[in-house]
Protein backbone atom coordinates (compact mmCIF):
# COMPACT_ATOMS: atom_id res chain seq x y z
CA UNK A 1 0.00 0.00 0.00
CA UNK A 2 2.91 2.53 0.96
CA UNK A 3 4.36 1.75 -2.61
CA UNK A 4 0.66 3.19 -4.02
CA UNK A 5 0.99 5.70 -1.98
CA UNK A 6 4.27 6.70 -3.81
CA UNK A 7 3.48 5.31 -7.13
CA UNK A 8 0.55 8.06 -6.97
CA UNK A 9 2.70 11.02 -6.08
CA UNK A 10 5.38 10.43 -8.56
CA UNK A 11 3.38 9.04 -11.13
CA UNK A 12 1.56 12.60 -11.39
CA UNK A 13 4.70 14.36 -11.42
CA UNK A 14 5.88 12.42 -14.02
CA UNK A 15 2.83 12.72 -16.10
CA UNK A 16 3.15 16.50 -15.55
CA UNK A 17 6.37 16.75 -16.55
CA UNK A 18 6.14 14.32 -19.94
CA UNK A 19 2.63 16.38 -20.42
CA UNK A 20 4.61 19.84 -20.22
CA UNK A 21 6.61 18.85 -23.32
CA UNK A 22 3.59 19.05 -25.92
CA UNK A 23 1.00 21.38 -23.75
CA UNK A 24 -1.52 22.95 -26.41
CA UNK A 25 -0.35 20.57 -29.61
CA UNK A 26 -1.79 17.61 -30.88
CA UNK A 27 0.78 14.81 -29.90
CA UNK A 28 -0.41 11.54 -31.50
CA UNK A 29 3.48 10.61 -32.57
CA UNK A 30 5.31 11.42 -28.99
CA UNK A 31 9.08 11.73 -28.90
CA UNK A 32 10.15 12.24 -25.66
CA UNK A 33 13.49 12.69 -26.06
CA UNK A 34 12.98 16.19 -24.41
CA UNK A 35 12.12 14.83 -20.86
CA UNK A 36 13.87 16.46 -18.21
CA UNK A 37 11.95 15.44 -15.24
CA UNK A 38 10.93 18.87 -15.03
CA UNK A 39 7.08 20.16 -13.59
CA UNK A 40 4.71 22.65 -13.50
CA UNK A 41 2.18 24.11 -11.69
CA UNK A 42 0.37 20.80 -11.49
CA UNK A 43 2.86 19.33 -9.40
CA UNK A 44 4.10 22.61 -7.40
CA UNK A 45 0.14 22.33 -5.87
CA UNK A 46 0.04 18.78 -5.54
CA UNK A 47 2.92 19.58 -2.94
CA UNK A 48 1.43 22.05 -1.43
CA UNK A 49 -2.20 20.13 -0.62
CA UNK A 50 0.25 16.92 0.44
CA UNK A 51 2.28 19.48 2.45
CA UNK A 52 -0.84 20.69 4.18
CA UNK A 53 -2.53 17.56 5.02
CA UNK A 54 0.71 16.52 6.35
CA UNK A 55 0.95 19.48 8.67
CA UNK A 56 -2.28 19.22 9.58
CA UNK A 57 -2.86 15.75 10.11
CA UNK A 58 -5.85 16.45 7.40
CA UNK A 59 -7.55 19.50 5.99
CA UNK A 60 -7.08 23.07 7.53
CA UNK A 61 -8.23 25.75 4.43
CA UNK A 62 -6.48 28.57 6.02
CA UNK A 63 -3.38 26.44 6.32
CA UNK A 64 -3.12 25.57 2.48
CA UNK A 65 -4.39 28.57 1.27
CA UNK A 66 -1.14 30.14 3.11
CA UNK A 67 1.33 26.69 2.09
CA UNK A 68 -0.07 27.12 -1.97
CA UNK A 69 0.84 31.31 -1.65
CA UNK A 70 4.05 30.34 -0.21
CA UNK A 71 5.24 28.04 -2.88
CA UNK A 72 3.85 30.15 -5.16
CA UNK A 73 6.08 33.20 -4.15
CA UNK A 74 9.00 31.05 -4.40
CA UNK A 75 8.62 29.97 -7.45
CA UNK A 76 6.18 32.26 -9.56
CA UNK A 77 7.44 30.52 -12.89
CA UNK A 78 5.77 27.00 -13.05
CA UNK A 79 3.52 27.96 -15.14
CA UNK A 80 0.78 29.20 -13.12
CA UNK A 81 -2.83 30.42 -14.87
CA UNK A 82 -4.27 34.18 -13.88
CA UNK A 83 -6.90 32.21 -11.53
CA UNK A 84 -4.68 31.27 -8.55
CA UNK A 85 -2.65 34.57 -8.92
CA UNK A 86 -5.43 36.58 -8.45
CA UNK A 87 -6.89 34.56 -5.37
CA UNK A 88 -3.58 34.67 -3.80
CA UNK A 89 -3.38 38.27 -3.81
CA UNK A 90 -6.92 38.92 -2.46
CA UNK A 91 -6.26 36.39 0.20
CA UNK A 92 -3.34 38.40 1.42
CA UNK A 93 -5.59 41.51 1.51
CA UNK A 94 -7.78 39.80 3.67
CA UNK A 95 -10.11 37.68 2.05
CA UNK A 96 -10.97 34.59 3.57
CA UNK A 97 -9.35 31.53 1.80
CA UNK A 98 -13.08 30.35 1.42
CA UNK A 99 -14.62 33.52 -0.47
CA UNK A 100 -11.84 34.45 -2.88
CA UNK A 101 -12.16 32.40 -5.51
CA UNK A 102 -15.78 32.63 -6.06
CA UNK A 103 -15.08 36.35 -7.43
CA UNK A 104 -13.68 35.38 -10.07
CA UNK A 105 -15.36 34.92 -13.68
CA UNK A 106 -18.10 37.21 -12.48
CA UNK A 107 -18.70 35.87 -9.13
CA UNK A 108 -19.13 31.79 -10.89
CA UNK A 109 -15.97 30.90 -9.78
CA UNK A 110 -13.50 28.80 -12.03
CA UNK A 111 -15.00 25.29 -13.67
CA UNK A 112 -10.94 24.64 -14.79
CA UNK A 113 -9.02 21.63 -13.75
CA UNK A 114 -6.78 23.13 -11.56
CA UNK A 115 -8.14 21.95 -8.61
CA UNK A 116 -8.64 18.72 -9.67
CA UNK A 117 -4.87 18.11 -11.18
CA UNK A 118 -3.54 18.64 -7.36
CA UNK A 119 -5.99 16.73 -5.42
CA UNK A 120 -4.17 12.85 -5.45
CA UNK A 121 -3.29 13.22 -1.47
CA UNK A 122 -6.82 13.86 -0.85
CA UNK A 123 -7.59 10.35 -2.74
CA UNK A 124 -4.80 9.23 -0.74
CA UNK A 125 -5.63 9.93 2.32
CA UNK A 126 -9.42 9.16 2.24
CA UNK A 127 -9.21 6.43 -0.18
CA UNK A 128 -11.64 4.28 2.27
CA UNK A 129 -13.81 7.11 3.22
CA UNK A 130 -15.93 8.17 0.17
CA UNK A 131 -18.00 11.14 2.05
CA UNK A 132 -14.57 12.67 3.81
CA UNK A 133 -13.35 12.28 0.22
CA UNK A 134 -15.88 14.82 -1.34
CA UNK A 135 -15.77 16.92 1.42
CA UNK A 136 -12.69 17.66 1.45
CA UNK A 137 -11.59 17.20 -2.65
CA UNK A 138 -14.75 19.81 -2.59
CA UNK A 139 -12.87 22.16 0.16
CA UNK A 140 -9.64 22.35 -1.20
CA UNK A 141 -10.88 23.13 -4.45
CA UNK A 142 -12.98 26.00 -3.12
CA UNK A 143 -9.71 27.92 -2.45
CA UNK A 144 -9.30 28.61 -6.33
CA UNK A 145 -11.88 27.21 -8.27
CA UNK A 146 -15.09 27.44 -6.56
CA UNK A 147 -17.49 26.94 -9.55
CA UNK A 148 -19.32 23.07 -8.89
CA UNK A 149 -18.26 22.17 -11.89
CA UNK A 150 -14.46 22.89 -10.62
CA UNK A 151 -15.19 21.20 -7.51
CA UNK A 152 -16.62 17.93 -8.67
CA UNK A 153 -13.81 17.32 -11.32
CA UNK A 154 -11.75 17.29 -8.35
CA UNK A 155 -14.04 15.28 -6.38
CA UNK A 156 -14.09 13.03 -9.56
CA UNK A 157 -10.04 12.59 -9.92
CA UNK A 158 -9.65 12.32 -5.93
CA UNK A 159 -12.10 8.77 -6.20
CA UNK A 160 -10.67 7.49 -8.92
CA UNK A 161 -7.46 7.74 -7.44
CA UNK A 162 -9.25 5.82 -4.39
CA UNK A 163 -10.45 3.44 -6.91
CA UNK A 164 -6.76 2.76 -7.98
CA UNK A 165 -5.35 2.81 -4.54
CA UNK A 166 -8.11 -0.81 -3.42
CA UNK A 167 -7.65 -2.53 -6.51
CA UNK A 168 -5.37 -5.29 -6.55
CA UNK A 169 -3.11 -4.64 -9.48
CA UNK A 170 -2.35 -8.64 -9.25
CA UNK A 171 -5.29 -9.45 -11.32
CA UNK A 172 -7.12 -8.06 -14.17
CA UNK A 173 -9.05 -4.57 -13.90
CA UNK A 174 -12.60 -4.59 -14.81
CA UNK A 175 -12.23 -1.51 -16.82
CA UNK A 176 -16.25 -1.00 -17.14
CA UNK A 177 -17.15 -1.83 -13.88
CA UNK A 178 -14.30 0.44 -12.87
CA UNK A 179 -16.34 3.25 -14.88
CA UNK A 180 -19.59 2.40 -13.60
CA UNK A 181 -17.87 3.17 -9.77
CA UNK A 182 -16.95 6.55 -10.94
CA UNK A 183 -19.97 7.35 -12.98
CA UNK A 184 -21.92 6.20 -9.63
CA UNK A 185 -19.94 8.59 -7.38
CA UNK A 186 -20.55 11.62 -9.05
CA UNK A 187 -23.37 13.72 -8.17
CA UNK A 188 -22.92 15.90 -11.80
CA UNK A 189 -24.76 14.81 -15.25
CA UNK A 190 -22.17 16.57 -16.94
CA UNK A 191 -19.92 14.13 -15.58
CA UNK A 192 -22.07 11.32 -15.38
CA UNK A 193 -22.42 11.92 -19.11
CA UNK A 194 -18.61 12.07 -19.87
CA UNK A 195 -17.70 9.07 -17.90
CA UNK A 196 -20.35 6.79 -19.63
CA UNK A 197 -18.89 8.39 -23.11
CA UNK A 198 -15.41 6.71 -21.53
CA UNK A 199 -17.17 3.08 -20.99
CA UNK A 200 -18.67 3.84 -25.04
CA UNK A 201 -15.11 4.56 -26.24
CA UNK A 202 -13.03 2.00 -24.47
CA UNK A 203 -12.59 -0.16 -27.98
CA UNK A 204 -12.20 2.97 -30.18
CA UNK A 205 -9.11 3.42 -32.08
CA UNK A 206 -9.25 7.27 -33.41
CA UNK A 207 -7.51 9.23 -30.73
CA UNK A 208 -9.29 12.32 -32.66
CA UNK A 209 -12.45 10.90 -31.93
CA UNK A 210 -11.68 10.16 -28.37
CA UNK A 211 -10.30 13.98 -27.90
CA UNK A 212 -12.97 14.99 -29.47
CA UNK A 213 -16.07 13.46 -27.72
CA UNK A 214 -14.30 13.54 -24.18
CA UNK A 215 -12.60 16.72 -24.42
CA UNK A 216 -8.58 17.87 -24.32
CA UNK A 217 -9.11 21.31 -22.78
CA UNK A 218 -8.13 23.01 -19.66
CA UNK A 219 -12.21 22.92 -18.15
CA UNK A 220 -12.13 20.05 -15.58
CA UNK A 221 -15.15 18.44 -17.42
CA UNK A 222 -12.97 18.16 -20.75
CA UNK A 223 -10.23 16.70 -18.93
CA UNK A 224 -10.55 14.72 -16.03
CA UNK A 225 -12.67 12.35 -17.71
CA UNK A 226 -9.84 12.28 -20.70
CA UNK A 227 -7.30 11.24 -17.58
CA UNK A 228 -9.86 8.52 -16.31
CA UNK A 229 -10.53 6.90 -19.74
CA UNK A 230 -6.77 6.74 -20.46
CA UNK A 231 -5.99 4.67 -17.34
CA UNK A 232 -9.09 2.59 -17.69
CA UNK A 233 -8.52 1.83 -21.35
CA UNK A 234 -4.76 1.01 -20.66
CA UNK A 235 -4.76 -0.25 -16.99
CA UNK A 236 -2.00 -2.81 -17.49
CA UNK A 237 0.80 -0.46 -18.29
CA UNK A 238 1.87 2.88 -16.59
CA UNK A 239 3.91 3.75 -19.52
CA UNK A 240 1.23 3.47 -21.70
CA UNK A 241 -1.48 5.06 -19.38
CA UNK A 242 0.49 7.88 -19.35
CA UNK A 243 1.55 7.88 -22.82
CA UNK A 244 -1.90 7.65 -24.00
CA UNK A 245 -2.96 10.57 -21.82
CA UNK A 246 -0.38 13.10 -23.32
CA UNK A 247 -1.13 11.90 -26.87
CA UNK A 248 -4.79 13.11 -26.82
CA UNK A 249 -3.22 16.70 -27.38
CA UNK A 250 -4.09 19.95 -25.62
CA UNK A 251 -4.40 20.26 -22.05
CA UNK A 252 -1.34 17.78 -21.94
CA UNK A 253 1.02 17.93 -18.82
CA UNK A 254 -2.82 18.47 -16.79
CA UNK A 255 -4.17 15.22 -18.44
CA UNK A 256 -0.60 13.08 -18.22
CA UNK A 257 -0.58 14.36 -14.74
CA UNK A 258 -4.04 12.93 -13.54
CA UNK A 259 -3.42 9.88 -15.30
CA UNK A 260 -0.47 9.53 -14.14
CA UNK A 261 -1.89 9.72 -10.52
CA UNK A 262 -4.85 7.07 -11.15
CA UNK A 263 -2.21 4.68 -12.98
CA UNK A 264 0.52 4.78 -10.06
CA UNK A 265 -1.86 4.42 -7.22
CA UNK A 266 -3.23 0.79 -9.20
CA UNK A 267 0.78 0.05 -10.10
CA UNK A 268 2.93 1.51 -7.05
CA UNK A 269 5.92 2.74 -7.97
CA UNK A 270 8.11 -0.16 -8.87
CA UNK A 271 6.30 0.32 -11.89
CA UNK A 272 6.69 3.80 -13.35
CA UNK A 273 9.91 3.43 -15.70
CA UNK A 274 12.98 4.02 -13.98
CA UNK A 275 13.98 6.54 -16.75
CA UNK A 276 11.09 8.81 -16.12
CA UNK A 277 11.44 8.20 -12.19
CA UNK A 278 15.62 9.07 -12.43
CA UNK A 279 15.27 12.20 -14.33
CA UNK A 280 12.19 13.46 -12.14
CA UNK A 281 12.50 17.16 -10.49
CA UNK A 282 12.91 16.93 -6.79
CA UNK A 283 12.04 12.97 -6.56
CA UNK A 284 13.10 11.91 -3.18
CA UNK A 285 11.11 15.05 -2.04
CA UNK A 286 7.63 13.89 -3.49
CA UNK A 287 8.35 10.43 -2.06
CA UNK A 288 8.96 11.64 1.19
CA UNK A 289 5.66 13.48 1.13
CA UNK A 290 4.27 10.62 -0.12
CA UNK A 291 5.54 8.62 2.32
CA UNK A 292 4.73 11.07 5.12
CA UNK A 293 1.17 10.72 3.98
CA UNK A 294 1.03 6.76 4.66
CA UNK A 295 2.11 7.22 7.96
CA UNK A 296 -0.47 9.82 8.72
CA UNK A 297 -2.82 7.33 7.29
CA UNK A 298 -1.56 4.33 9.11
CA UNK A 299 -2.15 6.63 12.47
CA UNK A 300 -5.23 7.34 11.41
CA UNK A 301 -6.51 3.86 10.57
CA UNK A 302 -4.60 2.35 13.96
Amino acid sequence: MKSKFVGCLVGSAVGDALGSLFEGFWASDLEFAGYSGRWTDDTHMMIGVAESLISCGGFDGSHMAQIFIKNYEEEPWRGYASGPPQVFRMIKRGLAWSEASKRLFNGLGSYGNGAAMRVAPVGLLYYDNEERLRSVAYAQSQITHAHELGMEGAAVQAYSVALAVKADSSSELDSYEFLGKVKEFTISEVYRQKIEKCSELLSETNKRKVARELGNGVEAYNSVPAAIYSFSRNWHSFKDAVTYAVSLGGDTDTIGAMAGAISGAYHGVENIPEEWKNKLEKKHYIEKLAEELWNLKSRKSG
